[in-house]
Parts: C-alpha cells; structure tokens; sequence
C-alpha cells in the first residue's frame, strides 16, 4: 500500500476551492502589476525557471481521488513545461483602459487542471515604456498572504539581475507514484474526517476558553486589589453593545443591485491612495489603516447603489473580511489559513467621520466578542463533511443565491520596499480577489512600497458600470480627509512618468456598448442632491 506525506494532500478547505469552481466563475488569486522597461520572454522564462526548486508546488499538480474519495493530492507533472505557464502579448493602443480589458480577459479564464495551476502573463506595448504582468496561482495553492510571500520569492528587493547559466536549473520531479488504491483511499479519508471532527471539537472547546478566560479578565480587572494597567488589554462586549450591534449581526443580508448569480466574463479596475494619506487620517481618528479602508469601500457602496435607485435609509451593508489564521507561523507556507468576519454597515450614515466611528465600533465588538474564531469554527465544521458530497454539491453550490454577505473586502500588507523583476522596478501592483456565487463585486487592497492599491473584481452583468467605484473611491477619500481635517498631500506624477515631461494619455472613443441583462431594481424616486452629485462624477465613464 503506498504512503503519502501528510503535506501532499489538499487541505479540505483548499480542496473546497476547487470544488465550488466552475465556467465563468474561476477561483484564482491574482494580481496585475506594471514594471519600468521592456521584459524580455526569454529573459523572463529563465529567471522564472531558476526560481522553481523554491517553490515545488508550481511543478506539481491537483490528482483528484479514485472515484472522488478522499481528499486531492498533489503530484509533479511529468510532463511539466514552462512554456505553457509564462506567456506574453502585445497591446495594441497601450493604454492603461486597454491593459484593464486585457486583464479581465484573463481573469475570467479557468486553468487547465492537468498542468500546474498557475501563470504569468507579460503585456508588452504599454505606453511610457512600461510592462504589465498579470501573475494568477489557485486559490487552492494559495491565499492572499501566501501570494505576496510567493511574489517576494520570485522578485528581487534590488535592481541586480543574476541570472544563470543556461540548462544549468535541474527541473526533474521526483519518480511518477502509483495511484493510491481505493481501499488506501477508504482508509485515509476516514482518517481525514475523525482527525477534523477532533479538530473542531479542540476549536469549540478553545474558544469557550478564551470567552471564559475573557470574562474573568475583566472582572478581575475592576477588583481594587489588582495592579493598574493588568488587564488593560482584555475587554468582552457590554450589555448595551450586544443589545445594539448582535441583532445586526444575526440580521439576514439585504440584497443589493450588485448581488446576482456571477455568470462571467469578469471585469477589474483599480484605483490607487498614498498609503501616508491613509496613515494621516487613521492617526487622526485614532482608527487602523483597515479602517479606514473599509470606510472607503461603504462609501464608495453608498454611491453606486444610490445611483442605481436604492434608497439608503434603513439598509445594511454586509461586508466579509478574511482575518489570517497562521499566528506567528511562517507567511510563506502556501494553502489557505484564513477564517472571515462578518462586518455589517448601515448605509444611511452619511458622515464620513461619523461613519469611521461606526465601523471602529463593530470592529472592536466582532474582536472581543470571538468571532472570527465562531467562523472559524464552522469552517471546521463544513470540513467534516466527506469530499465525494462536497465535490458533488460544489457546483450547485456556486449557483445558489446563498445572500451570505454582500461582499468581501480584503486588505493584505505587501512589501514596504521595492521589488525588482530581471532589474525592472516593480512601479505599482493591483490585486485582484475572485468573485463568485452572488457577490457580483469583491475588492482587495494591497500595501506596497508607500502606496495603497484597490483592486476591484466585478461580473459584467452585474457591475457593467465599474469604473464608477475607481472614481468614488477618490471622491469618497477626498471627503474623508476634510470631515478628518487632514490636509492632502501632494500629487505625485503617474506611475512610470517623469514629473517634467508627462505622456498625456489619449482619452478613449466613445464605444457603443450592447444592452446588457441587470437585475431588477426598484423604481428610483426624486434625485437627492448626493445622487445628482454621483451621476456628475460619473458622465464620463464610458
């Protein structure tokens, strides 16, 4: 009967990402990135190439069990070539418009599950003398976290380029292994679910813990008798906290326009803010940069779905938050060690200050009351379930209107210094989060280098307006920084562009799109001076 390592088999939250996938729906963590110069292909491919023996899981592939029992494994591709993971492109306008189409063309492809799941796309003729790299892995190689620790693998932190020789990278993978028996697979996947139902119950059991061990901390920390300062850091949520924010966090989600089933192709946009903006204002709210991101993302919902005919007053805002699981364990480790927060807004608070405070305010209560760790434990729970059930229902799954949030927002800090692909600078990097189900919109934020870049993911019947959210992320910033009292900084020049001698950009033709299927909206009432003001910032998007 033949062993497999622990570490050769998927995980059954990283197998659950392949099973909820399918056409038009790909479940991949990606990014886009813009790099001072022209890459070479072959330049590239060989650097890539020397990079490998660092990263085994991107010469190994995902082999399903015998009859879909037990858990995927992981196995070197025998027939591995790099040629079909680093490819390259020309555009024809080079415009940054046109690199965002290419993009999400990109995105909105599944991979081929026989190979690697993984690529790395070049895009040359991009004006100012600059290269696009769209880089996409599986979500179930990877999460947000372990893609940035992947991406400091492949890059450099200086301009010195070292490739090596050529033929002189040994790429053999280990000798081809026999496929498991079904009997072995019987035995193992039995194995699987007794070790996760134990998990799940060492989970429950710490987390009544750690709510216990809350609670005494705080009584014993009005005891006169204690030294001042003990328990300053533990805090449960009072009585009057519960009785205000857990009825909205039972409440069930209220659907917005943006909330249909993803039928693909997918669209992305960006946007980008200093991340010293964001810091200023954060310092003045006594808020986190996280924060003060999630204030910029309701904001920006406030606007869209305002503009879309929905009345605010009274509605809520359900917004999923990963929250990374692995401590003090090393980033890089790939798979997915993530659980979720479910963070809801209402949307008919119109101060940006005050809308701050709202958020710091249910993010404060979701930490002390436990419930990243709650979810977390139900994650567990859904991993008991066999994997032949799972594979099966995946899909049925992915095309429920399940109306668990509205969506999901991630903020991953990157590299705080620059990095360097074969001597190119890496000028500024886009990351993208996959969409799925009824979450018609999902966005991500990645620090890097001074900079904090937006990336938003939308399907096209869903969202064909999205480049209305990359101008009311700017426009919702701008009011938060005068409600804060914080003064802009200074306008730096585009990205690749010297100061002394910008390229202007071209604006692009009008382009006659075709009427596209939306989801039934209610009839819109009088314009409010807010939405007259949305529809001004919004004529020229195309």
């Amino acid at each position: 009967m033949p062993s497999h390592r622990e570490n050769d088999r998927l995980s059954s939250g990283d197998a659950l990402f392949l099973y909820l996938e399918r056409e038009g729906m790909p479940l991949n963590v990606a990014s886009v990135s813009i790099f001072e110069g022209e890459i070479s292909l072959q330049a590239c491919r060989r650097f890539i190439e020397s990079k490998l023996p660092m990263i085994p899981r991107y010469r190994q592939r995902v082999v399903p069990p015998p009859f879909n029992i037990g858990v995927p494994r992981w196995e070197y591709d025998p027939d591995f070539d790099l040629r079909n993971h680093v490819h390259q492109l020309r555009l024809q306008q080079g415009t940054d418009a046109e690199l965002k189409a290419v993009a999400g063309k990109i995105l909105s492809q599944m991979m081929d599950r026989r190979r690697p799941l993984w690529d790395f796309t070049l895009i040359h003729g991009l004006r100012g003398n600059r290269t696009g790299v769209v880089t996409r892995m599986h979500h179930c190689l990877a999460d947000g976290l372990a893609g940035v620790s992947l991406m400091n693998a492949l890059m450099d932190p200086n301009p010195e380029v070292h490739l090596p020789p050529r033929n002189s990278v040994s790429l053999h993978a280990s000798s081809r292994r026999h496929a498991p028996s079904l009997l072995n697979e019987l035995i193992t996947s039995s194995v699987s679910v007794a070790q996760r139902v134990l998990t799940a119950q060492t989970e429950l059991f710490n987390v009544i813990q750690q709510v216990l061990a809350a609670a005494g901390g705080e009584a014993s920390a009005s005891r006169p008798t204690e030294q001042p300062g003990a328990h300053s850091e533990v805090h449960i949520p009072s009585v009057d906290e519960f009785t205000q924010l857990m009825p909205e966090l039972t409440t069930a989600t209220q659907p917005l326009p943006f909330n249909v089933i993803c039928r693909g192709p997918q669209k992305f946009g960006w946007a980008e803010i200093p991340l010293a903006d964001i810091k200023a204002v954060k310092q003045a709210c006594g808020a986190t940069v996280n924060e003060v991101s999630l204030t910029l993302v309701t904001s920006c919902v406030q606007r869209y779905v305002e503009l879309r005919g929905v009345r605010l007053r009274g509605r809520l805002l359900r917004i999923v938050v990963p929250v990374n699981v692995r401590g003090n364990g090393n980033a890089s480790d790939l798979g997915n060690r993530i659980t979720f927060v479910p963070i809801t807004i209402p949307l008919d608070i119109r101060t940006p200050r005050k809308l701050l405070a709202a958020i710091r305010s249910r993010t404060a209560f979701l930490k002390s009351a436990h419930i990243a760790e709650c979810v977390g434990l139900f994650g567990t729970m859904l991993g008991t379930i066999p994997t032949a059930a799972q594979q099966l229902m995946g899909p049925i799954v992915s095309q429920v209107p399940l109306g668990l949030c509205n969506l999901i927002f991630t903020n991953v800090p990157g590299p705080t210094s620059p990095l360097y692909l074969l001597g190119h600078k890496m000028l500024c990097c886009y990351p993208y989060v996959p969409i799925g189900g009824d979450l018609g919109i999902n966005c991500a934020v990645l620090t890097y280098n001074g900079t904090a870049y937006f990336g938003f993911t939308g399907d096209i019947h869903a969202v064909p307006d999205l480049g209305r959210l990359e101008k009311f992320l700017k426009s919702s910033f701008v009011e938060l920084q005068r409600a804060t009292g914080v003064r802009p900084g200074r306008k730096r020049a585009p990205l690749g562009v010297k100061a002394t001698s910008p390229i202007p950009e071209p604006q692009p033709k009008p382009i006659l799109k075709p009427d596209l299927p939306r989801p039934p909206e209610a009839a819109p009432g009088p314009m409010t001076t807010r939405q007259a003001k949305n529809e001004l910032l919004t004529r020229t998007v195309a």
